[in-house]
Protein backbone atom coordinates (compact mmCIF):
# COMPACT_ATOMS: atom_id res chain seq x y z
CA UNK A 1 0.00 0.00 0.00
CA UNK A 2 1.40 3.52 -0.72
CA UNK A 3 1.67 6.07 2.55
CA UNK A 4 -0.91 8.01 3.49
CA UNK A 5 -0.43 10.96 5.20
CA UNK A 6 -2.58 12.73 8.00
CA UNK A 7 -2.01 16.28 9.26
CA UNK A 8 -4.18 17.02 12.61
CA UNK A 9 -3.90 20.26 13.90
CA UNK A 10 -5.38 22.20 16.19
CA UNK A 11 -4.90 24.74 19.06
CA UNK A 12 -2.69 23.74 21.99
CA UNK A 13 -5.26 21.76 25.09
CA UNK A 14 -7.61 20.80 21.96
CA UNK A 15 -6.68 16.81 22.19
CA UNK A 16 -5.02 17.08 19.08
CA UNK A 17 -2.22 14.72 20.90
CA UNK A 18 -4.64 12.12 21.86
CA UNK A 19 -6.06 12.30 18.41
CA UNK A 20 -2.95 11.24 17.08
CA UNK A 21 -2.11 8.74 19.81
CA UNK A 22 -5.33 6.75 19.06
CA UNK A 23 -4.99 6.88 15.33
CA UNK A 24 -1.67 5.33 15.65
CA UNK A 25 -2.58 2.67 18.14
CA UNK A 26 -5.23 1.53 15.53
CA UNK A 27 -2.97 1.83 12.19
CA UNK A 28 -0.37 -0.61 13.99
CA UNK A 29 -2.94 -2.72 15.50
CA UNK A 30 -4.03 -3.05 11.71
CA UNK A 31 -0.33 -4.25 10.64
CA UNK A 32 0.99 -0.88 9.29
CA UNK A 33 4.22 0.76 9.61
CA UNK A 34 3.33 4.27 11.14
CA UNK A 35 5.19 7.09 11.80
CA UNK A 36 3.95 9.72 13.88
CA UNK A 37 5.12 12.93 14.79
CA UNK A 38 4.16 15.93 16.76
CA UNK A 39 5.17 19.26 16.54
CA UNK A 40 4.11 21.45 19.25
CA UNK A 41 4.43 25.12 19.04
CA UNK A 42 3.11 26.76 21.87
CA UNK A 43 0.86 24.47 22.68
CA UNK A 44 1.02 25.59 26.44
CA UNK A 45 -0.33 29.43 25.63
CA UNK A 46 -3.34 27.94 23.05
CA UNK A 47 -0.69 28.03 20.14
CA UNK A 48 -0.63 26.19 16.92
CA UNK A 49 -0.10 22.14 17.51
CA UNK A 50 0.46 19.80 14.32
CA UNK A 51 0.97 15.97 14.30
CA UNK A 52 2.02 14.00 11.49
CA UNK A 53 0.24 10.53 11.06
CA UNK A 54 2.08 8.43 7.72
CA UNK A 55 1.25 4.73 7.54
CA UNK A 56 1.26 2.16 4.68
CA UNK A 57 3.93 -0.78 4.13
CA UNK A 58 6.98 0.96 4.60
CA UNK A 59 7.35 4.81 6.12
CA UNK A 60 10.55 6.07 6.49
CA UNK A 61 10.23 9.54 7.54
CA UNK A 62 7.62 11.34 9.99
CA UNK A 63 7.46 14.25 8.17
CA UNK A 64 4.51 15.14 5.88
CA UNK A 65 6.11 17.56 2.78
CA UNK A 66 3.94 20.83 1.48
CA UNK A 67 0.83 19.59 -0.66
CA UNK A 68 1.31 15.52 0.66
CA UNK A 69 -1.44 15.45 2.84
CA UNK A 70 -4.46 13.01 1.81
CA UNK A 71 -6.30 14.27 4.87
CA UNK A 72 -6.15 17.30 7.17
CA UNK A 73 -8.11 17.05 10.39
CA UNK A 74 -8.53 20.68 12.24
CA UNK A 75 -9.52 21.50 15.16
CA UNK A 76 -10.30 24.78 14.82
CA UNK A 77 -11.21 26.78 11.51
CA UNK A 78 -8.41 29.65 11.39
CA UNK A 79 -5.65 26.13 11.71
CA UNK A 80 -7.45 24.54 8.78
CA UNK A 81 -6.87 27.62 6.34
CA UNK A 82 -3.27 28.21 8.06
CA UNK A 83 -2.64 24.65 7.03
CA UNK A 84 -4.58 24.04 3.47
CA UNK A 85 -1.29 24.65 1.92
CA UNK A 86 -0.38 21.23 2.93
CA UNK A 87 -3.21 19.36 1.63
CA UNK A 88 -2.51 17.35 -1.82
CA UNK A 89 -4.89 17.58 -4.68
CA UNK A 90 -8.11 15.50 -4.15
CA UNK A 91 -7.35 15.34 -0.59
CA UNK A 92 -10.04 16.23 2.24
CA UNK A 93 -9.83 18.77 5.25
CA UNK A 94 -12.13 17.80 8.33
CA UNK A 95 -13.09 20.82 10.19
CA UNK A 96 -14.51 21.16 13.49
CA UNK A 97 -16.43 24.45 12.95
CA UNK A 98 -15.72 26.23 16.53
CA UNK A 99 -13.89 29.35 16.36
CA UNK A 100 -11.00 29.90 18.85
CA UNK A 101 -10.00 33.60 18.45
CA UNK A 102 -6.43 33.81 18.27
CA UNK A 103 -4.61 36.84 20.03
CA UNK A 104 -4.76 39.54 17.70
CA UNK A 105 -8.31 39.38 18.07
CA UNK A 106 -8.93 39.37 21.36
CA UNK A 107 -6.73 41.78 21.85
CA UNK A 108 -9.04 43.76 19.06
CA UNK A 109 -6.11 44.03 15.92
CA UNK A 110 -8.18 42.47 13.82
CA UNK A 111 -11.50 40.42 13.05
CA UNK A 112 -11.77 36.66 12.78
CA UNK A 113 -12.23 35.86 9.16
CA UNK A 114 -15.93 34.80 8.90
CA UNK A 115 -15.81 33.31 5.14
CA UNK A 116 -12.84 30.70 5.76
CA UNK A 117 -14.84 27.77 4.87
CA UNK A 118 -16.28 29.07 2.00
CA UNK A 119 -13.50 30.46 0.68
CA UNK A 120 -11.58 26.89 1.00
CA UNK A 121 -14.16 25.50 -0.98
CA UNK A 122 -14.22 28.06 -3.84
CA UNK A 123 -10.94 26.90 -4.46
CA UNK A 124 -12.06 23.53 -5.13
CA UNK A 125 -10.94 22.42 -1.45
CA UNK A 126 -13.38 19.06 -0.23
CA UNK A 127 -14.02 20.30 2.88
CA UNK A 128 -16.15 18.33 5.62
CA UNK A 129 -17.13 20.83 8.44
CA UNK A 130 -18.50 19.06 11.32
CA UNK A 131 -19.82 20.91 14.62
CA UNK A 132 -17.30 18.75 16.91
CA UNK A 133 -18.00 20.78 20.00
CA UNK A 134 -22.01 20.29 19.82
CA UNK A 135 -21.59 16.80 19.49
CA UNK A 136 -18.96 16.60 22.10
CA UNK A 137 -21.46 18.25 24.42
CA UNK A 138 -24.23 15.65 23.35
CA UNK A 139 -21.57 13.08 24.58
CA UNK A 140 -21.15 14.39 27.99
CA UNK A 141 -18.10 16.56 27.59
CA UNK A 142 -16.66 19.36 25.44
CA UNK A 143 -12.86 17.76 25.80
CA UNK A 144 -14.08 15.05 23.05
CA UNK A 145 -14.16 17.11 20.00
CA UNK A 146 -11.43 15.08 19.38
CA UNK A 147 -12.80 11.94 19.72
CA UNK A 148 -15.59 13.63 17.89
CA UNK A 149 -13.59 14.04 14.62
CA UNK A 150 -11.92 10.80 14.82
CA UNK A 151 -15.44 9.26 13.95
CA UNK A 152 -15.60 11.80 11.28
CA UNK A 153 -12.49 10.29 9.38
CA UNK A 154 -13.19 7.11 10.65
CA UNK A 155 -15.48 7.55 7.99
CA UNK A 156 -13.31 7.38 5.37
CA UNK A 157 -10.98 4.23 5.76
CA UNK A 158 -12.60 0.88 5.42
CA UNK A 159 -11.63 -0.25 8.99
CA UNK A 160 -14.88 -1.40 11.48
CA UNK A 161 -15.84 0.73 13.91
CA UNK A 162 -15.34 -2.08 16.34
CA UNK A 163 -11.41 -1.50 15.53
CA UNK A 164 -11.40 2.41 16.02
CA UNK A 165 -14.09 1.41 19.97
CA UNK A 166 -11.26 -0.85 20.43
CA UNK A 167 -8.35 1.93 19.99
CA UNK A 168 -10.20 4.11 22.31
CA UNK A 169 -10.44 1.48 24.99
CA UNK A 170 -6.69 1.14 24.89
CA UNK A 171 -5.97 4.96 24.93
CA UNK A 172 -8.43 6.61 27.08
CA UNK A 173 -8.53 6.39 30.98
CA UNK A 174 -11.35 3.91 32.01
CA UNK A 175 -13.42 6.77 33.53
CA UNK A 176 -14.13 8.37 30.02
CA UNK A 177 -14.01 5.38 27.44
CA UNK A 178 -17.98 5.61 27.38
CA UNK A 179 -18.22 9.18 26.63
CA UNK A 180 -15.22 8.79 24.09
CA UNK A 181 -17.02 5.97 22.35
CA UNK A 182 -20.42 8.16 22.11
CA UNK A 183 -18.33 11.22 20.45
CA UNK A 184 -16.88 8.69 18.48
CA UNK A 185 -20.34 7.34 17.27
CA UNK A 186 -21.67 11.20 16.60
CA UNK A 187 -19.18 11.98 14.67
CA UNK A 188 -19.00 8.76 12.63
CA UNK A 189 -22.78 9.00 12.69
CA UNK A 190 -23.42 12.85 11.57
Amino acid sequence: MATKNIMIVGVGGQGSLLASKLLGRLLVDEGFDVKVSEVHGMSQRGGSVVTYVRFGDRVYSPVIEEGEADFIVSFEKIEAARYIKDLKKGGTVIVNTQQIDPMPVIIGNTAYPSEILDEMKAKGVHVDDIDALSLAEQAGSVKACNIVLMGRLAKYFDIPKEKWEAAIEKCVKPAFIEINKKAFELGYSK
